[in-house]
C-alpha cells in the first residue's frame, strides 16, 4: 500500500495540533492551538528545546510560517543543478521529505530527510542544499518569534527534482 508522504504529514500536524490544544501550556494565549513538536534528544540551537512549533498557518489562527531565504522554484533550481545523483537517471522516480528546525532568531539549526528516498547518497545531496539557507525569517505564533519545524514534500520525477 502506498501512503502519499504529504498528506501523512498534514494528518500528523493536524492530530498534534488537536492534542496540543487538550493541553495547557505557559507558551499559549488561548488563541488557537499550536503543535508542539517534542525532540527525543535536545536540538543545538534553538530557542527553547520544549517548545518547537509545528506551524498551522490558518485564518485567525495567529501562526505564520518561517520564511525561506529562497522561492520553491528557486530551491527547486538550485537542487537540480547542485545534485548529481540524478545527472545521468532520467528515469528515476521516488519522494521524500525534509524536515528544517529554524530558531526563534531564524536560523537554521537542523536539516535531515524525513521520509528518505530508495538512495542515501540522493538524500545527502538534497539535505546538503538546504543545509545552505542558513538566514530564514523566523515562524510566529501570536506575533512571537518561535522554533519551528518546516517540512518541505519532495517527488523526483523523471530525473528531476520537484518540491510540492
Amino acid at each position: 500500500m502506498k501512503i502519499n508522504c504529504k498528506w501523512t504529514a498534514f494528518c500528523c500536524l493536524v492530530a498534534i495540533a488537536t492534542l496540543s490544544s487538550c493541553s495547557s501550556s505557559n507558551h499559549s494565549s488561548g488563541k488557537g492551538f499550536v503543535a508542539v513538536m517534542k525532540p527525543k534528544e535536545s536540538i543545538q540551537g534553538v530557542c527553547d528545546n520544549s517548545y518547537i512549533i509545528a506551524i498551522v498557518p490558518f485564518a485567525g489562527n495567529n501562526q505564520i510560517d518561517a520564511k525561506a531565504p529562497k522561492s520553491k522554484e528557486e530551491i527547486t533550481k538550485e537542487v537540480n543543478a547542485k545534485i548529481t545523483f540524478l545527472r545521468d537517471k532520467p528515469d528515476y522516480n521516488d519522494k521524500g521529505m525534509v524536515n528544517l528546525i529554524v530558531n526563534c532568531r531564524g536560523e537554521l539549526v537542523q536539516c535531515e530527510i524525513d521520509n528518505k528516498t530508495k538512495s542515501p547518497e540522493l538524500d545527502t545531496q538534497i539535505v546538503a542544499v538546504f543545509a545552505e539557507m542558513k538566514s530564514w525569517t523566523p515562524g510566529t505564533v501570536n506575533n512571537q518569534a518561535v522554533d519551528t519545524s518546516v517540512l518541505y514534500s519532495f517527488t523526483i520525477k523523471s530525473g528531476k527534482f520537484i518540491l510540492n
